[in-house]
């Protein structure tokens, strides 16, 4: 793909590159930058693997005094758990994991309380029945991996594993970095910086002093989600003091590794770091990171149904949602993945393509935040 530098007159501090045939999506994000809806942003997308949009523009801050530049990382929360999913299929691929071996196999304390059967592959695809930490979990435990860990080791399930779907906030990072600390011996934080220093991304799980000095600043959204009929399982993910890191400072949490939601990125390194998830399993130029059939059985639906904690009738695939629901673009046999505020990712192998989008002024929206939808949907216009 011929990319060519990229500005627009349009958008504050804008920059990047894009195809050729892809001028539509610089369109979309003026788009969403003169309707207001946008302070600072990027968008990327990949075929094969190589970049084929790459642009940001906007403010770091409410301030509007530092422009969002090439440099610039951004929490993209719950998106982070795409990230996870290609983590752990990689182990898989490794045979390190199996889908289908017990929790308890690699991590023989998450045994007790009824969880011995419970599998990977439950676990990742949120059908566990452990959606948070119990009401009156001290908040500061987000802060202790050990402390937070033994705290699940603990849980019950809260329905029968395996019978129903309910999301899970924050737990699922606990469980998916711990089978990857107990298999591999490295805290997500560190795996992510040894493939940014091997692939060139810069995707990170607890930012040293120098990376947070790059970070942009989130601006909270205008009002809280919409999560439906509130039931005990939405009140303990989501409307608990257990529910979230709350005396934790705005640096203590960035610099702490809370895996379902403080990842920090850029959308080129998103893109590019889901790409092998599309590409059944390697990088340009056929470097193989994950073997084709882990791709495929990663992917692979193992759960739909009504969500006991998100609003949405949703499929599951390991650590990603089937696009069932267009959330995540038109074509409904691709894959993805949003975060609080609006950040997403697409993971499409049909047409073995990427794209990612972050930014700084968050929404309401759980998942498909319209920002996001129109610049997908005018990245597929132009395939």
């Amino acid at each position: 793909m011929n990319l060519v530098d990229w500005s627009d007159a349009r958008i504050p501090n804008a920059k990047g590159e894009i195809g050729d045939a892809f001028a539509g999506i610089a369109d979309a994000f003026a788009e969403n930058f003169s309707d207001g809806s946008e302070l600072g942003a990027g968008f990327a997308a990949t075929i094969d693997g190589e970049l084929i949009v790459d642009i940001r523009g906007g403010w770091r801050e409410r301030r509007q005094e530092t422009p969002w530049t090439e440099e610039t990382i951004a929490c993209v929360y719950s998106t982070g758990k795409a990230v996870l999913a290609l983590l752990v299929a990689r182990e898989v691929s490794n045979g390190r994991l199996d889908y289908n071996a017990p929790v308890a196999q690699y991590w023989p304390e998450f045994a007790a309380n009824g969880k011995d059967k419970i599998t990977l592959g439950q676990a990742v695809s949120h059908q566990d029945g452990l959606v948070a930490f119990p009401d009156g979990t001290p908040p500061e435990t987000y802060l202790d991996w050990d402390a937070a860990c033994a705290v699940i080791a603990e849980m019950t399930p809260l329905w029968t594993p395996g019978t129903a779907n309910g999301y899970h906030p924050q737990t699922f990072g606990f469980i998916a970095g711990e089978l990857l600390r107990r298999v591999t011996g490295a805290t997500v934080g560190a795996i992510l910086r040894d493939l940014g220093a091997d692939k060139g991304v810069d995707v990170y799980c607890g930012l040293s002093p120098a990376e947070i000095a790059r970070v942009a600043p989130m601006q909270k959204p205008p009002q809280a989600p919409d999560l439906g009929e509130i039931n005990e399982f939405k009140k303990l993910a989501f409307l608990t003091r257990s529910a979230i890191p709350s005396r934790a400072g705005r640096e203590e949490w960035m610099a702490a590794e809370i895996p379902a939601s403080n990842m920090h990125t850029d959308a080129r390194s998103l893109a590019r770091l889901l790409s092998p998830l599309a590409n059944d399993g390697a990088w340009p130029g056929g470097d193989q990171f994950i073997a084709p059939d882990i791709v495929n059985e990663a992917l692979a639906e193992r759960i739909r149904g009504d969500d006991l904690v998100l609003p949405f009738h949703l499929s599951w695939s390991s650590g990603v949602m089937g696009n069932i629901n267009r959330h995540f673009g038109p074509n409904e046999n691709a894959f993805g993945h949003a975060g609080f505020g609006g950040s997403c990712v697409l993971i499409d192998p049909e047409n073995r393509l990427t794209a990612a989008y972050v930014p700084n002024k968050m929404s309401p929206h759980l998942v498909g935040d319209p920002r996001a939808l129109r610049l997908i949907n005018a990245l597929y216009a132009a395939l």
